[in-house]
């Protein structure tokens, strides 16, 4: 089901699916971008450090750490490649983890 469309007012006739913030992401890459927070099955934790993968990055690398208190996580591109996209920026990691990234709130 489509959510209702929402009108622009500045533009006249154009409507779009989501508001102009943000659509939900449909790839890890882009879910990762300005992310400041990570859930993990269930479990928020702070992103410390994000690299999207690109064609420099190695199976062993970091892409991802998290701290949640005193525990701390560390994610490697070969953890995260094949990661299938759930719908609604969640992703599904080979060993099953779920895992989205949250950006904090603005407010105005």
């Amino acid at each position: 089901m489509l959510e209702p469309g929402f009108h622009r007012p500045h533009l006249h006739g154009v409507e779009t699916l989501y508001p102009p913030e943000r659509a939900p992401a449909a790839t890890l890459a882009d879910a990762m971008v300005d992310a400041d927070f990570v859930l993990i099955d269930d479990e928020v934790y702070e992103a410390d450090y994000l690299r999207v993968p690109d064609e420099y990055t190695v199976a062993d690398d970091v892409v991802i750490e998290a701290s949640r208190g005193d525990t701390e996580i560390a994610l490697t591109r070969a953890e995260i490649d094949g990661a299938q996209h759930l719908g609604e920026g969640v992703f599904r990691l080979r060993n099953g983890a779920q895992l989205r990234f949250l950006a904090s709130a603005t407010i105005h």
